[in-house]
Parts: C-alpha cells; structure tokens; sequence
C-alpha cells in the first residue's frame, strides 16, 4: 500500500535557509520582542500537556489579527510550518511542532473587542482565558458554558481549536453550539470572516463550525463572537454512590430520559473513587460508602421557584426502583455554594491525583452513546486485566464522554508496549459500540493514526480536499489532525 502525505506539499521541518530569511523578514515588521529563535524559547514552545515535544525554531507572539495575516503570508513564502498555540493545555499534541518551524502564540491576543449584553453576546481576541471572558460576562450576569477542567489557563482560541466543552455540554451544548462568528486567517493568508451576530443565519456554507474542531490545520481563529448564556437563578448538586457501573449507567440513560434536564452529570468509577478516598484532600466533602463502585454528581439549575419540581423528577430517576440491586447506595443533595464547591474541586482534583498512581497517564476522551457505557466500561476493565495496567475512567457520563486514564511508568518499555495494546482494543469497542475517538480533547498527532478507523476513505478524501483549499501549501500545524491516505 501506498501512503499519500495529508499535507498537500509534503511539509518537511523548515530549513536552516528558511528560518533565517523569515527572521530577518520578521524583524522588519515586529519589534525584536514579539518573536525569537533562541534555543531556549523555541525548546520551551516545543511541548504541551501531551508530553510531547519537538523544538520550534522560531517563536512569535502577534498581538492583532493583522499580524497573524502577515505572518502566515511570510510563512507560506518561506514554504515554514506555522503551528498555532494558546497555553498548551491540550493532551493530544496538537500544538507541538512537528515539523519544527514557526510557532504562533496567541496569548498576548486577549482583548474584549465588543461587549453586548443587550444582544447576548461578547467579541473577543482568541488568547484570552476561558475564566477571565466567565469573570467579565458574569458581573452582567452571563456565563459561556463550555467550562473545561483547564479552564482557568486555556484560552477561547485552544477551546474552539478542539470543540472542548466540559461537563455542561449535556444541556448547553458544545463549543460549536455556543459560537456565533468567527474570524480567521487561511493557510493562504486569506482573512475569513464566518457567521453572524444573530442565533440565526443560513447564508453560505457554515465555516463557523467546520474551523471549530480543526485544531488549526485550516486556518487560525483570532476573534470569536461567543454566545451567551443568563445565569441561572440557583443551582444544586446530587451526589449518588451506586454499586457499579453499570447500576450507575442505567441511572443515566434515566436521567436523559425524562424532562428535567440536568445541566451536567458526571461520573467517576470504582478506581478512581479508591483514588479519591487515598489521595484527595476535598474526597471528605464526597462522603464515600465503602462498598461504593462509582459515583454520579447530578447538577440541576433553573428558576428558583421552579427548581424544587426539577429536583424531584432527577432525584426520582437517579433512585429508580429502590427494592432493586440497582438503586443507589446513598444520594444527597449539596445545596450551600460552600458544600458545591468542595464537590466539584474533588472531581476537578482527580486528573492530578493520578501522577500519584503513576508517572504518566495516558488520557483519552472516547465518547459512546450513553446506553452502551456499560459495555464500554467492561470491556475498559477486560483490557486493563489482560494488559496487567492500571485504568480509571471518570468524564460526562450524561453525553457518553468518557476520560479514559491508562496509568503507566514511561521508563518501563513494557508497560508502553501494553498501554498501546489496550488503548488499541478500547478504540476497536468504542467504534463497534457506534462511537467517536475523540470527544472534545481533539485528534493532534496521538490520535491521528486511529482516524482511518473511523472515517471511511471517500470521507477523509473529500477532507483533504477542504483541507487543501483552505491550505493549498500544507503549512498549517502539520502532521495534525488528518491522517495520510493509503492507495
């Protein structure tokens, strides 16, 4: 079999020759502070929160969309991969240089441009972190509801680049749901202007949603118009301790059944909750029964004179039959902010409670219906004891997004060989179970070789067909995203 390069020029790591002639072009356009190709500039823009790392060999720190313009022109004359970076929160290495070249870090572009509460929206630059544009619309009492666990440092840029949503995507929707417009520069150094400032709007073909999850391999996002969303009135949470995963699934699929929409339900299985009870200073707030197998944290929001009739309906099919096996072990329901809060910083808390366990993880954020998480779990745990390797699981249950945590020691080549193994197999269920690789931490280089799997062959053609359009030089975060076709 033949293998065809997704990159339409077959990018190779930028020359020496190259670098040289763009810095000095660079150096007539920006003042000597906004970029760099010092050694240890160009290594610490070399990784993300995948662990990956390969050296930049220029760094550059635009400040308008102008220059993001600029810059993407003398790339493409340059013939110099561009890799776009917000804070390198992301998992999957989507902004590590592959190919080296020229990293964009956007950060420094984290302006408000345009701020409407009347309308229901805010324009801002794509540097800016998700939890300062939440602060902002907050005092006007707003909120934007994609609110990932890295949300204090990622930026509004990294959260459209994967779709990243968080747990109220159950009831808000998904970053993709929660955008109006967009602006953006093309790998032709073309500006695109996508979308609207109105919750309607059919002109054109929809590129608003088609760059939401591109992780920058057609163009890079510089301004967003987000859609807001009125804080509730009040909020509660109920925590419910099951036998298992499975009597706790089938307390989802009953949640998602009724019309009291919870506004986000997470789940955390047996191995995470024992590293809960052993390692976490906030697992006091949860409470946890010793015989407990998984837990569900049920967040309901509403009209205050309203809430206690949603509370009844989630609390009625979170309990199901209660002279069954399958009811819950114990449910309470958290209604001082002070007591919400402890519980939340304990599911937040877990992803770092895992370097405990192990020296590496590797993450994963597979999503299957919400029926089939039980089989998905079964099979989890099938793999983790053929594989002799430690697997916690936790995530949404209530859009099927499950994190799959493989937690492995790096040094040790046998544990990487049966990480690979049984991350294999998980994929295999996931896509039998008709579900998706990535939810919302995106494809990047980890996942890229998977996407085949998924996405028939007339499929990934016709996106390398956009992808060349969009990117007629394969300069934009190569070696991402979209694998190379196969004759």
């Amino acid at each position: 079999m033949k293998r065809i390069p997704t990159d339409s020029a077959s990018i190779e790591s930028a020359t020496e020759s190259g670098i040289n002639a763009l810095a000095r072009a660079l150096a007539a356009e920006l003042p000597a502070d906004r970029f760099s190709i010092e050694t240890a500039t160009c290594w610490a823009y070399g990784m993300d929160n995948s662990r990956l790392h390969h050296p930049a060999q220029i760094v550059v720190f635009p400040e308008s969309h102008h220059e993001v313009c600029t810059l993407v022109r003398l790339a493409r004359q340059y013939r110099i991969p561009v890799t776009p970076r917000g804070r390198g929160t992301g998992t999957a290495g989507g902004s590590v240089p592959l190919h080296g070249g020229m990293v964009l870090v956007l950060d420094r572009m984290d302006q408000v441009l345009e701020f409407r509460p009347e309308d229901r929206l805010i324009r801002v630059q794509a540097g800016i972190i998700n939890s300062e544009v939440q602060r902002i619309v907050n005092a006007a009492g707003f909120f934007w509801p994609p609110d990932p666990t890295s949300q204090a440092l990622c930026t509004i840029g990294g959260n459209l680049g994967c779709n990243a949503a968080g747990p109220h995507a159950v009831k808000y929707g998904t970053t993709r749901d929660n955008v109006l417009g967009l602006v953006a520069v093309a790998g032709s150094g073309d500006t695109i202007i996508a979308g609207t400032q109105t919750t309607k709007g059919v002109v054109g073909y929809d590129l608003t949603r088609l760059l939401i999850g591109a992780e920058g391999t057609l163009g890079i996002i510089t301004e967003v118009t987000l859609k807001l969303t009125p804080l509730p009135d009040a909020v509660r949470l109920i925590r419910a301790f099951y036998r298992d995963m499975h009597t706790a699934s089938l307390a989802v699929s009953r949640l998602m059944n009724q019309p009291a929409t919870p506004s986000a339900i997470e789940f955390i299985d047996g191995n995470a909750l024992n590293l809960m009870r052993q390692y976490s200073k906030d697992s006091a707030a949860l409470a946890i029964p010793p015989t407990a197998g998984a837990l569900l944290l049920i967040e309901i929001d509403g009209l205050a004179e309203s809430l206690a009739g949603q509370i009844t309906k989630i609390q009625v099919a979170a309990e199901g039959d209660l002279t069954a096996d399958t009811a819950p072990l114990s449910l309470s329901i958290a209604k001082s902010t002070e007591e919400m809060a402890a519980l939340w910083a304990a599911r937040k808390a877990l992803s770092p409670t895992l370097r405990h366990v192990a020296p590496k993880k590797i993450n994963e954020d597979v999503v299957v219906p919400v029926s089939r998480i039980p089989a998905l779990i079964a099979a989890i745990d099938q793999s983790a004891a053929k594989h002799a390797i430690k697997i916690v699981n936790f995530g949404h249950a209530g859009n099927g997004n499950i994190h799959v945590n493989l937690l492995i020691d790096p040094e040790n080549p046998t544990q990487l060989a049966a990480a690979e193994a049984a991350l294999a197999e998980i994929f295999s269920t996931v896509l039998a179970l008709n579900g998706t690789l990535s939810g919302e931490h995106g494809v990047g280089a980890v996942k890229r070789e998977y996407v085949r799997a998924e996405i028939a062959p007339a499929s990934l053609a016709l996106m390398q067909g956009i992808k060349a359009v969009f990117d007629p030089d394969g300069i934009m975060n190569p070696g991402k995203k979209l694998p190379d076709l196969i004759e």
